[in-house]
């Protein structure tokens, strides 16, 4: 193919291929993945509802935890709607402008998600560690901008890797993915694409490596101080402050890593799709129900809304 050939490859619309072309386990998946959906949408508006009514609950923790379920309830609504009605859709179609939005908005919102649990990781050091200057450190001004720098931080790398998949030529419109995701998008060049995955390696590392290597610094500190706590009591009310986090973390970090850090094989298309559809769908559903479940605050505070409403 000649290079004018080339530049004047474009498509006007994707067609996705979904997670499977069996007609009734598309109609179960639609009716699994509504329940979750829903459920994803009920858990952040409530963590949201009552963090707002309950002033117990407006400390830094849970003011990062309000910004991480805002950006749960964006990332749901990214990917979640189209999937549901391509799910019940044939051929799964999606024109090329929401394409490339849906692309830089889950990339952004990802991205966003991982940073603040860096930035949850150093308040849950800072907790534990100093918490005599707790108020101090992590002062109104602090948990603004560093839940703004992590907002700036995941969207700007969203605009690069998504600038940089976009000005490809594409020889094909076919997706195999249930949704835009950049290396399903980069499997459709007519090019080398060798500098984009060494990009996307790249992005990776500031993503994935940075908050995590924070959060590993963050929890190496904080179990030092957990072990020169002397009483079984203390120990326990000091990692109970931290588990809800380290489970979100656990969860997140790990299936990113696996996915995008770990070995190719044959098999890494189906890979990615279900580690995509984990953090697409699953993570921001759970993400309510851990830190509720495992929250007396939470608990607390949701009782006392229900309590008014009988």
């Amino acid at each position: 193919m000649g290079l004018d050939t080339i530049n004047q490859t474009w498509v006007s619309e994707f067609i996705l291929l979904g997670l499977t072309s069996d007609w009734g386990t598309q109609v179960f998946l639609f009716v699994l993945f509504l329940v979750m959906y829903l459920v994803t949408m009920v858990g952040n508006s409530l963590i949201l509802l009552l963090i707002s009514l309950d002033s117990r609950l407006r400390t830094p923790v849970y003011y990062f935890l309000s910004v991480l379920s805002l950006v749960d309830l964006c990332y749901g609504n990214s990917v979640g709607p189209q999937m549901l009605v391509h799910f019940l859709s044939a051929p799964k179609r999606i024109p090329f402008y929401s394409c490339v939005l849906q692309l830089w908005a889950s990339l952004a919102l990802g991205g966003s998600e991982f940073f603040l649990l860096g930035a949850m990781a150093y308040d849950r050091y800072v907790a534990v560690c100093v918490p005599l200057h707790y108020t101090a450190i992590m002062h109104g001004r602090l948990c603004l901008t560093l839940s703004a720098s992590c907002l700036v931080a995941g969207f700007s790398n969203s605009l690069m890797e998504t600038i940089l998949t976009f000005q490809l030529p594409l020889c094909h419109n076919v997706i195999n993915h249930f949704a835009c995701e950049t290396l399903a998008v980069l499997r459709l060049a007519c090019v080398d694409v060798s500098f984009n995955k060494v990009m996307v390696a790249f992005s990776g590392f500031l993503v994935i490596l940075l908050p995590c290597s924070l959060v590993l610094f963050s929890y190496a500190r904080i179990v030092t101080a957990i072990l020169h706590i002397r009483s079984a009591q203390g120990r326990r009310k000091a990692f109970g402050t931290c588990a809800s986090h380290l489970t979100v973390v656990c969860m997140c970090f790990g299936a990113t890593i696996f996915t995008y850090l770990g070995p190719r094989s044959a098999s890494s298309v189906d890979k990615e799709k279900m580690v995509a559809l984990f953090y697409a769908v699953v993570a921001p559903m759970l993400n309510p129900l851990i830190y509720s479940l495992r929250n007396k605050d939470v608990m607390a505070a949701l009782q006392k809304l229900l309590e008014k409403f009988r």
